[in-house]
């Protein structure tokens, strides 16, 4: 079972994984930026580090699974996700110059920009978000809510936190994707129903604090929404709404597709009071690549911060006996989903093993192979 050092070992540890996530997750925006500013290849080297090469590092390098010792500070963390937070707002706005205005890029180099710009706000400007809508400070929350507001997604800040942290692997999470059920019927319903889920937690919030409606999370959510559109038609034209609109909805298929993956057929069962029983490790799945959890902030270790959801980033742990775990890593999976007859080919039986674990009397390990 992976543990954790202490001493100046446990220091240098952490500080190790600190400089890791700063690379990883730095690398490919400044990649971005070359290509919107210079063009040629760094379009190509930035689509291919998301993709491919991140693919080839989490195959290649193995690396022994390690835990960070749970009570652990890590004071680079927040200035890190600030870093990269504000560095998601000047990509953006980079992007959508270099796509719909006048850069002087080539067709294939504009679309190169739209489509890495895209998945890196889905892979790592969400993990940015979600860790600072989880944050104590009010500050903080506001920039993750900003920072889906800016791709026309605010109110999965409002679902995330109201609904799916509520009813995480229940019928009433519309993020949480039932067994046998292909991505493209979830996405609707995912997208609707945590919309509506969120307005309604929201609501029912701002009646009991006698807030208004200016007060409203909504309000701001499709507030920047709409800003945002008209000030990129106004200054692009209608080339900067298209753009905008690609970027911000290429970026939600992302997110729809981790929230997929990472309960998909995962069920709480339900207590002799019909209520779903206490949010535990067996209720997501996890990944252990080591690549991808970097660029993602530990994000494949979704059991742990579904368990203890003020848990920082770099502390997340995983168990691989006790914990779901996917065959593949988490981006991989994203891609096998689109494909549902060989999702559920790969993902059913382990969903149903997992699923059955309570009545079975199977061991947790058992479940795990």
């Amino acid at each position: 079972m992976p543990g954790y050092c202490g001493g100046n070992d446990a220091s240098f540890n952490r500080a190790k994984s600190m400089i890791l996530f700063a690379i990883a997750t730095s690398v490919p925006m400044i990649l971005i930026g070359l290509a919107a500013i210079s063009g040629g290849a760094w379009g190509w080297l930035a689509v291919g580090y998301v993709t491919i090469l991140v693919f080839v590092i989490d195959r290649l390098i193995v690396r022994p699974l390690e835990n960070a010792d749970p009570e652990a500070e890590f004071p680079a963390a927040t200035p890190l996700l600030i870093g990269l937070g504000l560095g998601h707002f000047a990509l953006l706005a980079l992007a959508l110059w270099a796509v719909a205005g006048p850069s002087g890029l080539p067709l294939v180099e504009r679309a190169l920009v739209a489509i890495a710009s895209a998945l890196v706000m889905g892979q790592i400007s969400h993990p940015v978000a979600h860790e600072l809508i989880h944050r104590p400070a009010r500050a903080l929350r506001w920039m993750g809510r900003l920072i889906y507001s800016s791709i026309l997604f605010g109110h999965h800040a409002s679902a995330h936190l109201r609904v799916h942290h509520v009813h995480v692997a229940s019928r009433s999470d519309p993020s949480s994707a039932r067994l046998g059920e292909g991505f493209y019927r979830y996405i609707a319903r995912a997208w609707i129903g945590s919309f509506r889920a969120g307005l309604g937690a929201e609501s029912r919030l701002s009646m009991g604090r006698d807030r208004g409606i200016l007060r409203h999370p909504y309000t701001l959510y499709l507030g920047v929404a709409a800003l945002m559109l008209l000030a990129s038609a106004m200054i692009f034209g209608a080339r900067g709404g298209a753009a905008l609109g690609f970027i911000a909805g290429y970026a939600q298929l992302q997110i729809l597709l981790s929230d997929y993956v990472q309960h998909y057929g995962l069920h709480r069962a339900l207590r002799p009071d019909g209520r779903p029983e206490p949010v535990g490790p067996q209720h997501s799945w996890n990944a252990p690549h080591w690549a991808s959890s970097a660029m993602t902030l530990n994000a494949p270790r979704h059991s742990d911060h579904h368990v203890t959801p003020a848990r920082t980033y770099p502390a997340l742990q995983l168990q691989a006996a006790t914990m779901p775990i996917l065959p593949h890593s988490l981006p991989v999976m994203a891609v096998l989903a689109l494909v549902p007859p060989l999702w559920r080919r790969i993902m059913d039986p382990r969903a149903a093993r997992w699923r059955a674990q309570d009545t079975s009397g199977e061991t947790a390990r058992d479940l795990a192979i």
